[in-house]
């Protein structure tokens, strides 16, 4: 370590330039479905399916931030962050995935990333955070290559029409997400079950993303220009041969599936290899094209996990606190993992992009008193800095998530929001954690 850590973090253990922010997604905040030409998603119709969300709700209103935006961005910049990450429903600018634009639904980013810059607040922008036009995955979805060339359409046109107002662009939240969980597991939309689609489709996702960094720069793009990746340190549970034999490929599946072509041109052989016939088709040219330079790598982390081939892992075992999602509170894995990745694909930057916890928020007197999502969110913000001092060249925190809101198949019965959301009325109500950050962002004392 360079220095020695003080009890409490300070902001500018972090360094003047470093980025701090919150984050959201369209589809979990915005409702307005239906809303001046907005087109269906696939999460729209996947919401329709009995059973598909635990408590039977859907997106159509959400936090109403289509309406509420405006006061919505008067909360962001009353704490005081440096940056907005937030995503672009495809089907509200373009309904069909392509076709006609709508400009009722360009017209609402417009307003939007015009009023973060008014508030001095950077927009940092994701194209593709779930919500796939409904009309493109009745044409193949993500396993179509058609699917792709209309991605770079569609970044393009944000480009267009939004370009010199953004800090960046990041083409896809978590494509492991989307192929295994969407494709594979089916709990997610489209909730399609087959690793071999899953396989072709998490392809065609990183595909999709280094044509667009391609034709982004041809373009002229100035925004800062990325990917981000859910990860998480992969453990086996025991020390027998099968479990870190099976940590191994869990973690070439969800890390360096992902990190490997992006930074090296290619697939691990050992998870080609676990993956037999379900392995994706791809060409030399297409991999070449995924390896195009990124400005940054996004990491969403929450936890981290351990892989059994016997009795799966307890995670009530460690004694450490377990959220709401079931899953363990673990500040060291972001270490960890920065450290790792650092160390494995020396990346020009990492952005903690997503970084969050749900915990089982009680509203009283107008309060959320959540101690437990302030010690969650203190305790990674220093574990960011020890990778800092470390050597990792980390430059950005975003906190997730700005408000409670859809939380997918979760429906709203997880709270992740550092702002309360009753969802009956709109209504948000700073919690203790909001207060805790914005009072750590406004104290530039050393």
């Amino acid at each position: 370590m360079n220095r020695l850590f003080k009890p409490a973090i300070k902001k500018l253990d972090l360094g003047q330039k470093f980025i701090w922010g919150v984050a959201t997604s369209a589809f979990q905040i915005e409702g307005g479905s239906t809303a001046d030409g907005r087109g269906e998603s696939i999460w729209d119709r996947f919401c329709q399916v009995p059973g598909n969300i635990a408590d039977g709700s859907d997106g159509s209103v959400a936090c109403d931030h289509y309406n509420l935006w405006e006061s919505d961005l008067d909360l962001i910049a009353d704490l005081g962050v440096d940056a907005y990450r937030f995503s672009i429903s495809w089907p509200r600018v373009r309904p069909l995935g392509d076709g006609a634009w709508n400009e009722a639904g360009l017209n609402f980013y417009e307003r939007l990333i015009q009023g973060l810059q008014d508030r001095g607040i950077q927009a940092h922008v994701t194209l593709n955070h779930w919500d796939l036009p409904q009309a493109l995955q009745d044409r193949g979805g993500w396993e179509s290559d058609e699917t792709c060339e209309l991605f770079v359409e569609y970044a393009l046109e944000i480009n267009r029409r939004f370009g010199d107002k953004l800090a960046s662009i990041c083409t896809h939240n978590e494509p492991w997400v989307v192929a295994v969980l969407g494709h594979e597991i089916g709990n997610f939309a489209p909730g399609i079950k087959s690793r071999k689609v899953a396989m072709q489709v998490s392809h065609n996702l990183l595909k999709s993303h280094g044509m667009a960094l391609a034709a982004l720069r041809q373009d002229g793009c100035q925004a800062e220009l990325g990917i981000v990746l859910n990860m998480s340190p992969i453990y086996p549970a025991t020390d027998s041969a099968d479990d870190i034999a099976k940590a191994k490929i869990d973690d070439g599946l969800i890390v360096r599936w992902y990190m490997d072509p992006l930074i090296n041109g290619r697939y691990p052989s050992d998870v080609l290899e676990h993956l037999g016939d379900d392995s994706p088709t791809f060409t030399a040219d297409e991999m070449a094209l995924i390896a195009q330079p990124n400005d940054f790598i996004g990491v969403n982390y929450y936890t981290r996990n351990f892989s059994s081939n016997g009795n799966p892992w307890d995670v009530e075992s460690t004694g450490n606190l377990v959220t709401d999602m079931g899953w363990e509170v673990y500040p060291d894995g972001l270490t960890e993992l920065l450290v790792r990745l650092h160390s494995d694909y020396r990346v020009k930057k990492f952005w903690v992009t997503e970084n969050g916890a749900a915990f089982k928020d009680e509203l009283e007197n107008g309060f959320v008193d959540d101690q437990a999502r302030v010690s969650y969110i203190r305790d990674h913000i220093e574990a960011t800095a020890k990778a800092r001092d470390l050597g990792v060249p980390v430059e950005a925190y975003f906190a997730w998530s700005l408000f409670d809101n859809f939380e997918w198949a979760s429906g709203y019965e997880k709270r992740f929001g550092i702002y309360h959301v009753d969802y009956g009325t709109g209504k948000r109500s700073a919690k203790a954690s909001a207060n805790w950050y914005r009072d750590f962002l406004g104290d530039e004392s050393q």
